[in-house]
């Protein structure tokens, strides 16, 4: 029985809160799965990061990230606040570690989206963790939705997809992957996964990637 035919109190019940990190290259729809295993099951608690670079269009505060300037984030790691944090393109990245444990504390499952750095620090500072990957369906379709990118500069789209690649890679660090061949397919299996009735061994790699981009 999945936590989709559990009633809230019964979930509650089954399931021992534990914190499960959703990883994966950027482009293969973390955020899609995400949301839709909250809407499958509102118990869950989403982890908001937080990033010192200003919102984007139509991003809302507290909602996508929770916004905050460099002194404020700094002082942050300074005290040990985050579970895990990353400098990207000269913006900082994490996630606060306080509501997490907040949550778990209070019988609710957690669930971090975030890349496979920040998914090693989770690794280290929480080894009962469930680490699962996010797969795309083939490479040629992780790269088609990269290169699809057109507000992006060359040398940055570049950059992810080698990045994609080294990600990809990492899969046989994980206790999981699931493929992203639909949404709503793979936010059930995230959500068997973390209710402890889903399938747990990886591949032994990821999609297979070409030496060079098209």
């Amino acid at each position: 029985m999945t936590v989709c035919e559990l009633g809230s109190s019964e979930a509650a019940e089954a399931v021992r809160p534990r914190l499960t990190v959703l990883s994966g290259p950027s482009g293969v729809g973390k955020s899609s799965v995400a949301t839709e295993v909250v809407r499958r099951w509102p118990e869950v608690f989403l982890s908001v990061s937080m990033t010192t670079r200003p919102p984007r269009h139509a991003e809302r505060p507290d909602v996508h990230y929770h916004y905050v300037d460099r002194a404020t984030f700094t002082g942050m790691i300074e005290r040990g606040e985050f579970l895990e944090y990353a400098e990207y393109a000269g913006n900082f990245y994490g996630t606060p570690a306080a509501p997490v444990f907040a949550a778990l504390r209070g019988g609710r499952p957690a669930l971090l989206e975030i890349d496979v750095q920040g998914a090693r620090q989770v690794r280290a500072a929480m080894p009962d963790a469930l680490l699962v990957m996010l797969l795309p369906p083939s490479w040629e379709v992780l790269y088609g939705r990269l290169a699809a990118r057109g507000t992006e500069e060359p040398a940055l789209r570049q950059r992810r997809l080698q990045l994609a690649r080294e990600e990809l890679d990492t899969v046989g660090e994980f206790d999981a992957a699931v493929v992203n061949d639909d949404v709503q397919r793979a936010a059930q299996e995230l959500i068997s996964l973390m209710v402890g009735t889903g399938r747990r061994t990886p591949p032994a790699r990821g999609p297979t990637t070409p030496p060079h981009d098209h």
